[in-house]
């Protein structure tokens, strides 16, 4: 497993003074990003070659999310690769090694000059490795879509959104979903899919419903494709 160790900072917390969840996918993808520095794929390998791995899917479990000040460490390590696909896992532990959160996920690895997933080479995948998979329960990578919800008003996509794939970054979007949530809706699993990138200046229409067993967001564009949809499970 490659991981790095950090410290909850001020900035990354919520107004309960715990990490928040869009901080918490900042660390998961820092981590991915990291690793991939270190091995020589990093971003710049990348850009030259016009490629890029971009998620698909995310399946997060919290236990806790820690305090202000708490040491923790980040792990990821990859379990797998298909065709066009990637799959890795996610951990933070805290200073007692207790597992706070965890996360699978799937990547897409991309042709950003044809805008369309292409098979990696073996040099784009052996150096990763391959290691067990956590023991998560398979929650499926499909999200089921709204039949009705409640449409709140459209808002245009905003430079602080764009990474540097020039797209809205994978964390974004769960962060513009959040604004939509219950402000008393405790997330501790959630599945995020990923459809379509939206891009600066593109306009966003989001769609929101409280289910039995779900609370789901929307985030599509003017004729209803989705950008984004994530599900917070009760």
């Amino acid at each position: 497993m490659y991981s790095f160790d950090s410290r909850i900072r001020y900035s990354e917390i919520d107004d309960k003074g715990r990490l928040s969840l869009p901080g918490l996918i900042n660390y998961f993808q820092d981590c991915s990003t990291f690793q991939s520095e270190d091995i020589g794929l990093g971003m710049e390998h990348l850009q030259k070659r016009n490629k890029a791995w971009i998620l698909s899917y995310w399946q997060i479990e919290i236990t806790r999310y820690p305090k202000l000040g708490e040491r923790v460490k980040t792990g990821t390590f990859a379990t797998g690769f298909k065709g066009l696909y990637g799959r890795r896992n996610f951990m933070m532990l805290d200073e007692g090694q207790q597992v706070v959160a965890r996360a699978d996920s799937v990547w897409a690895f991309l042709d950003m000059e044809k805008g369309r997933p292409t098979r990696p080479d073996e040099e784009d995948i052996q150096p990763y490795g391959i290691e067990p998979a956590l023991d998560m329960k398979d929650e499926g990578r499909k999200i089921k879509r709204l039949e009705k919800g409640y449409e709140f008003p459209a808002f245009t996509v905003k430079r602080c959104h764009i990474d540097t794939n020039k797209h809205v970054n994978n964390g974004q979007y769960v962060q513009m979903a959040m604004e939509l949530l219950p402000e008393d809706l405790q997330v501790n699993r959630l599945r995020v899919e990923y459809k379509k990138s939206a891009l600066y200046k593109d306009v966003i229409f989001p769609r929101f419903s409280v289910e039995e067993e779900r609370t789901v967001v929307e985030l599509c564009d003017k004729s209803g494709s989705l950008y984004a949809i994530m599900e917070v499970m009760n």
